[in-house]
């Protein structure tokens, strides 16, 4: 069983920055992809950013590309995503998924094994 967990979801002010973490624990955690993904109010979830089980090739929505970073550590079994110059609309509940993909995917069929999410708040 492979189990997800998500931390530093935080109340933050409009263009400052915060660091989501991600720790996938109970199987090989190089085997998978993981993606990150943020549900808003009323919105259906999205896609925010992935990356391939070997951290080389990495995949972002339009809105987020130029802001925020998906990185990995196989060691430590854990995702980050690094989230710069945060805007009111980033105020969601965010996601980590992980899941054998076609690299990197942004769908979210794609991923198995979630994690209960964690709140990001971005105030103006």
């Amino acid at each position: 069983q492979v189990q997800v967990v998500e931390s530093g979801g935080a109340l933050v002010q409009a263009g400052g920055s915060l660091t989501l973490s991600c720790a996938v624990s109970g199987r090989t955690f190089n085997y998978y992809d993981t993606a990150w993904f943020r549900q808003a109010p009323g919105k259906e979830r999205e896609f925010v950013a992935a990356i391939s089980a070997s951290g080389h090739s990495t995949n972002y929505a339009v809105a987020v590309k130029e802001r925020f970073t998906i990185s990995r550590d196989n060691a430590k079994n854990t995702v980050n995503l690094r989230m710069i110059s945060l805007q009111d609309e980033d105020t969601a509940v965010y996601y980590c998924a992980a899941g054998r993909t076609a690299l990197a995917a942004s769908s979210s069929s794609s991923y198995a094994y979630w994690g209960q999410g964690t709140q990001v708040t971005v105030s103006s």
